[in-house]
């Protein structure tokens, strides 16, 4: 499975935003765009994909949401912000399912990143002075989740531990831009990854 995270410093924590402006949401737009990018192919959706959002905004921060590529899973690209306005306003104590594929919680990075690890996953932090994705084997793809951050970068204090630095080169992408980029790659190697 291909898991990837999105931090987002800014992204509203509750469902009370407009959706005709989603910039005014902390950059609800682009968590729109990543989205699409990590789960949309011309005429299907991708299988096998999980999604962690992590939104760090107001009011009501960490809010971990999850999404899993699904047969049922509710998303089209039209609908991807009412989507998460319902999850938001979904939120309750605990792990919960609003809809297939779609999960919501309240977690910190640091846990996730914790509870990703035990699980046997390898970290990986994308950063432009990491290695190229080109010279990293197959196996140590394997199990990978890439973690992707906002304009404002990742939080240092709680990605410093992990060795695990990616690049896909010299350029500032848009965030929705390296997800493209990632899944090219590893759609690429896929029958030797798997």
């Amino acid at each position: 499975m291909r898991e990837f995270i999105y931090y987002s410093s800014k992204a509203r924590t509750s469902g009370n935003f407009n959706e005709e402006d989603l910039r005014k949401a902390g950059r609800m737009d682009i968590v729109c765009n990543v989205i699409i990018s990590v789960f949309f192919l011309s005429h299907k959706l991708r299988e096998d994909i999980r999604l962690h959002l992590l939104f760090m905004g107001q009011p009501n921060p960490p809010m971990h949401l999850i999404f899993e590529s699904d047969k049922n899973i509710p998303i089209s690209k039209k609908d991807v912000a009412g989507l998460i306005k319902r999850m938001l306003y979904k939120c309750k104590p605990g792990k919960t399912m609003v809809f297939p594929g779609c999960f919501i919680e309240k977690k910190s990075f640091q846990h996730l990143l914790q509870e990703l690890e035990a699980d046997g996953k390898k970290i990986l932090i994308l950063d432009r002075k990491g290695e190229d994705i080109r010279k990293i084997e197959n196996n140590e793809l394997k199990n990978a989740v890439f973690v992707i951050g906002d304009e404002e970068g990742l939080p240092k204090k709680e990605t410093k531990r992990y060795r695990g630095k990616v690049s896909i080169g010299r350029e500032t992408y848009f965030a929705s831009q390296v997800v493209t980029i990632i899944n090219n790659e590893l759609d690429r190697r896929n029958d030797e990854i798997d």
